[in-house]
């Protein structure tokens, strides 16, 4: 019988070169989320093609990324580079890749990117994304195709390297492992009692949904042996374990910083986790009065907003500068974070008017009720801080009524009375 780790070391694998987040084409003017591409079309196919999808946030690894890059750049089986947004890191890899193997590498890009330098010689396969989201008939058209693309690859191996092509008496790896240094290990992707997991899935949305967070927390601690590492799970983990308030307040939140710094809260580039970070030190500030808790609330939340554009850590962290503002002894100070706090919001109003536009869906092409309303709620309260009541109404009304789950829209009630009694106290 063929123990575990030697089935992870005989199956294929795909390592992805891209950009991550919501990158900006300049050459289009246009914003892509790149992380919908690799979600929605990279990922899928390649799994569906019977390989392990591995992109660089994957890699759990100690030290610098460089070393387990290269290795995964050499070793993988297949390489899909997206060079949408003319990203210099994947152009870069990509070119690595291609030094190193004379071929099972595949490059895809947005339909209408246009390149930055030469790259006629190159097999460019096209794909359409609508900037925040993707059809979802576009999507499973590239899937198929992408998927065929990989299987014929692995098939035939025909050079698709320009290096190797143009440099006909040069010798590729005689061999080349497979395996990825024990070093290194990935997220797991392969299921592990599916039902039962499937089940704890279904708890902890159904506690949650009620505000049920002892409910959702203890769903969410099974949830954690079954899949351990993975960062979903130990956010909302740290996210309902400080809604539960227990034993108590100040004890949840020690519980759930402990539970973030997992995650490594200091370098990731992860805004959901930047975020919780952020609201985790929001409430020991509001409970303790401590300045450092502050300044870490609106540093967490500030590179959460400035990484990915994130919305949800922009309004966060407009609000948190309205709070030093209100505290703060040194007029100037505080007159810049509140002036700060204010083009934060127009910045704010854009991104989220954007995203309406475009419409939010979920990876199946569905409408997105939960993200839906935390849109709506984000541009509530920037319109409210920026003294546009009238649409703050108006978008406040709809977001209640679309709310689907009701503590949702309590949060939002209580936020926008925080943040009226905040801008009551401006500092000029």
């Amino acid at each position: 019988m063929m123990s575990e780790t030697t089935a992870k070391i005989v199956k294929k694998t795909c390592f992805v070169v891209m950009g991550f987040g919501v990158k900006t084409d300049f050459q289009q003017q246009k914003t892509y989320d790149l992380d919908k591409s690799y979600r929605i079309i990279i990922k899928r196919a390649v799994e569906e093609a019977g390989l392990e999808c591995i992109r660089a946030d994957d890699v759990i690894h100690a030290g610098i990324i460089d070393k387990p890059m290269y290795e995964l750049l050499l070793g993988a089986d297949v390489v899909v580079a997206d060079l949408s947004t003319s990203n210099a890191n994947a152009i870069y890899e990509l070119g690595v890749r291609h030094a190193l193997r004379p071929h099972t590498t595949i490059v895809i890009a947005e339909k209408n990117f246009k390149f930055p330098f030469d790259i006629g010689h190159l097999l460019v396969r096209p794909y359409n994304h609508l900037g925040a989201g993707i059809d979802a008939e576009d999507a499973e058209t590239t899937r198929k195709e992408l998927k065929k693309a990989i299987q014929v690859l692995i098939e035939k191996k025909e050079s698709d390297s320009p290096v190797y092509t143009f440099l006909p008496s040069l010798r590729g790896p005689t061999i080349v492992e497979a395996a990825i240094s024990p070093a290194i290990s990935v997220a797991q992707t392969t299921p592990v009692e599916d039902k039962t997991v499937s089940l704890l899935m279904d708890m902890f949305y159904q506690a949650r949904g009620t505000s049920n967070w002892a409910g959702a927390k203890l769903a969410l601690d099974q949830l954690k042996t079954k899949l351990p590492g993975e960062p979903f799970i130990l956010q909302q983990l740290a996210l309902a374990t400080y809604k539960s308030k227990k034993p108590d307040l100040k004890s949840a939140l020690e519980e759930a910083q402990s539970i973030c710094e997992v995650l490594h809260p200091q370098t990731t580039k992860d805004p959901e986790t930047l975020g919780i970070c952020g609201a985790i030190h929001k409430r020991l500030w509001e409970l303790e009065g401590k300045s450092e808790d502050l300044d870490k609330s609106i540093y967490f939340y500030g590179k959460g907003f400035y990484l990915r554009d994130d919305h949800y850590n922009g309004i966060n962290y407009s609000f948190m500068l309205n709070v030093r503002a209100s505290q703060s002894i040194d007029i100037p100070n505080a007159i810049a974070d509140f002036v700060w706090a204010q083009r934060v919001r127009h910045q704010i109003i854009k991104l989220c008017e954007v995203q309406l536009d475009a419409g939010v869906k979920n990876d199946e092409g569905e409408i997105d009720r939960e993200q839906l309303f935390w849109l709506r709620a984000t541009l509530v309260e920037a319109f409210l801080g920026t003294g546009e009541t009238t649409r703050a109404k108006l978008q406040q009304k709809q977001a209640i009524e679309e709310a689907p789950e009701a503590w949702m829209a309590d949060t939002l009630q209580e936020q926008l009375g925080k943040l009226e009694k905040l801008l009551e106290n401006s500092p000029y």
